[in-house]
């Protein structure tokens, strides 16, 4: 089977339903498997193997953001897709590593977008609610150490808390997208995240992101 796997994690049938009719359209995009609850999702994800993981938040056993931090822990890609845009919700998420956090009524196309969005290995947050999310997480959480980062690395850190994607950082900075690419590779590596959501995250902490 080619193209992105996708595996479905939410405990109302007409949510999956939707969700595999607008993916399923896509050439390059197959849903393989559904789950009603967190452990079905986690038994199905382990058995497997999706490229990317979509799970709802409030579900039966395992919550969406508990199955987020087990999943990325073993190298999965998963996106949070819910109804509920709170403060506390979306700060767990991008702690537990999530590479995207979308809400159910931004519509087809940007649930598209954020599935190709993880296998790029960029990420995408619903713009209703990028702003006022992470700078809820910035005023939870300032870190009181030095920035690691070189004047460049900071640069890019700004841009990705933009949501920039290594396309655009490279137009912006007049790099190459695979440079920009490196340079958020290191960026992870130095910051200890697994994703760009978190280093979105850690900018606006560290009061890197204002506009």
């Amino acid at each position: 089977m080619t193209g992105t796997r996708v595996l479905l994690a939410d405990d109302h049938p007409d949510v999956r339903s939707g969700f595999r009719l607008v993916l399923d359209s896509q050439p390059d995009i197959t849903v393989v498997g559904e789950a009603t609850d967190g452990t079905t999702a986690l038994a199905l994800a382990r058995r497997l193997r999706p490229d990317v993981v979509l799970t709802d938040i409030r579900m039966p056993d395992i919550d969406g953001l508990e199955l987020t931090r087990l999943l990325t822990h073993e190298g999965l890609r998963v996106v949070v897709v819910t109804t509920f845009d709170l403060d506390e919700y979306v700060d767990a998420a991008l702690r537990n590593g999530a590479c995207g956090f979308l809400l159910k009524r931004s519509g087809p196309a940007l649930l598209v977008e954020g599935v190709r969005a993880a296998m790029a290995g960029d990420a995408l947050i619903s713009p209703q609610v990028t702003v006022r999310l992470l700078r809820a997480v910035a005023e939870a959480d300032r870190p009181s150490e030095p920035n690691p980062l070189t004047h460049r690395e900071t640069d890019i850190v700004r841009l990705v808390a933009q949501g920039l994607t290594n396309a655009q950082i490279g137009a912006e900075l007049f790099i190459s997208a695979g440079t920009a690419k490196t340079h958020v590779a290191n960026i992870q590596a130095k910051l200890g995240f697994n994703n760009r959501v978190g280093i979105a995250a850690w900018a606006w902490r560290a009061g890197l992101a204002d506009p």
